[in-house]
């Protein structure tokens, strides 16, 4: 007997039910649930979760992604959350949460566990530091360990890279968006690019990691990597035999499943007019033996830069999900 398997990710762009900028979260909620819906999903990826409590040291809730959930059938779901950088509660912003309808076995977030913060003495900052100063990510890693029907385990890996988006610099911006030079932009930039491509570096070697101890394991890799298909991060998360150079490593390749749609549909965001491959799902070799197809709801999606401009409130996520189908064989058939 078969039965489908159905994986996503979706950045829910600061996803809050907190007043903020004139949106209204009743809108949100209009629009995103029936999106949700449309994933048939067994397991969902979510990126741009935030949270909130009602003390300062208290626990925080992620009231908004509750809304969104009622009624979906997603709601009573295993959950898991990402924390912050003391490992107590979520963060306010940006959080990572794993839906799971199957049972969850175990799960984790890596933080810095296998790649050290880079060491950077700013150039252009004023004033400039007098030593180095670390470079961290932004967000962790979430990894949770899932039991399949089949009686296998799938390692579901959520991932939201740093955007290429320029790290502030002390006394090199005016105000937010306006630099005071090109020099200190440029800092910024490489700064950023430092954090992407060592996140990067980090998910990679959760995947060797968990290669080492299983070396058939179904793993996929899901989120916004904030990269398209030949750019830096996505190639140091893929590990492909054409930059290895070793014949022997292809098994520990992770492969986008969006290469099997025509490059026409191939896109999960727009950018200022271009079409764009953000959001991945990336699976080990033993997990695509079970690929089926790959569905991007992109039909409705608006440009991340212009629209936002044009249009007050809008409770689009620019975004588009991302949804990924395996066939399990739960029973063998019998022999002839």
């Amino acid at each position: 007997m078969t039965q489908t398997l159905r994986i996503a990710t979706f950045n829910l762009e600061n996803l809050d039910d907190r007043p903020q900028g004139g949106l209204d979260f009743d809108d949100r909620i209009r629009i995103m649930r029936p999106q949700f819906l449309r994933l048939r999903a067994d397991i969902v990826c979510l990126q741009e979760v935030n949270a909130h409590s009602d003390g300062k040291r208290g626990p925080r809730h992620p009231t908004g992604l509750d809304r969104l959930l009622e009624g979906t059938g997603y709601h009573d779901w295993h959950r898991v959350i990402s924390l912050n950088r003391g490992g107590v509660r979520s963060a306010d912003r940006h959080n990572l949460v794993i839906l799971s309808r199957l049972p969850v076995l175990s799960h984790d977030q890596v933080w810095h566990d296998h790649v050290d913060p880079c060491s950077w003495r700013p150039t252009l900052s004023h004033p400039r530091p007098d030593t180095p100063q670390p470079v961290e990510w932004d967000r962790p890693i979430l990894h949770a360990v899932i039991q399949l029907p089949d009686c296998r385990r799938l390692h579901v890996i959520n991932v939201h890279l740093r955007a290429p988006r320029a790290v502030w610099l002390a006394g090199q911006k005016e105000r937010p968006g306006r630099w005071l030079s090109v020099g200190g932009w440029a800092e910024g930039f490489f700064l950023a690019s430092i954090k992407q491509a060592g996140q990067a570096l980090e998910a990679r070697l959760l995947v060797e990691r968990i290669q080492d101890a299983e070396p058939d394991a179904l793993i996929a890799v899901c989120g916004d990597f904030n990269a398209t298909d030949h750019e830096a991060a996505l190639r140091i998360v893929r590990g492909d035999e054409e930059d290895t150079g070793n014949g022997h490593l292809a098994m520990r390749m992770l492969v986008p499943t969006e290469r099997s749609l025509p490059e026409s549909v191939r896109f999960s965001v727009i950018h200022h007019g271009r079409p764009a491959m953000l959001d991945h799902v990336l699976v080990s070799r033993p997990l695509l033996g079970l690929y089926r197809g790959v569905e991007i709801h992109n039909e409705s999606l608006g440009d991340e830069l212009v629209s936002p401009a044009s249009i007050h409130g809008s409770p689009e996520s620019y975004h588009a999900p991302l949804v990924a189908e395996f066939t399990l064989v739960t029973e063998r058939p019998p022999r002839p």
